[in-house]
């Protein structure tokens, strides 16, 4: 596992180097992974303005900032994500806003498709769902994951699967009218409890 996590570091892309790769994508009509389609170029297009937004209006509260100032360890948060997949859109600018609080947390990404061999060893439930966070120590071992959503959202998805089977689109607009109300306060709760 340490090999695979050490390979993916060295594959691993900044905040703003992983920014500017969609942005460049997108100019060139293309989204992130190896599987292009119109419609995964369409998500990455807004998932692009998305995140534009949601890094000039995401608000800490007081309690994340205290939480996170307490992380006295260094730590790296290695998460998986692709520029088409809109609970990433919604969550990694909340997460960068977090680690921004704490030179002691390095906050990397990497992309799922490029790294499978990762992503395979942080299923959830069975599946390559994304973003994922990887909380590692100094050492790179893991301490804690986070992921793919926040826990409401990942309330919000099981009820409706067991519900009607499967998620659809009518679902999927209804999750992003719920991340837009609750602006990244449940990622917040979220991590701060990963944290304790």
């Amino acid at each position: 596992m340490k090999k695979i996590i050490e390979e993916s570091l060295e594959r691993a892309l900044s905040y703003t180097e992983y920014r500017n790769l969609v942005s460049t994508l997108l100019t060139e009509g293309k989204s992130t992974g190896p599987n292009q389609s119109e419609d995964l170029l369409n998500y990455s297009k807004l998932n692009d303005k998305r995140m534009k937004r949601l890094d000039k209006t995401i608000k800490l509260t007081e309690e994340t900032i205290a939480k996170i100032k307490d992380v006295k360890e260094p730590q790296t948060w290695l998460v998986l994500t692709e520029g088409w997949c809109g609970d990433a859109a919604q969550n990694i600018p909340v997460i960068h806003k977090i680690t921004a609080e704490n030179p002691n947390i390095d906050f990397k990404l990497v992309l799922r498709d490029e790294n499978l061999e990762l992503m395979d060893a942080f299923l959830t439930n069975g599946g390559r769902s994304i973003p994922k966070l990887i909380a590692l120590n100094e050492k790179k071992e893991v301490i804690n994951t986070w992921g793919p959503r926040p826990t409401e959202a990942t309330q919000m998805v099981a009820d409706y699967k067991a519900k009607n089977g499967s998620l659809d689109a009518e679902f999927k607009e209804d999750l992003q009218v719920w991340y837009n109300k609750n602006k990244g306060e449940n990622t917040q709760e979220d991590i701060i409890s990963m944290l304790q």
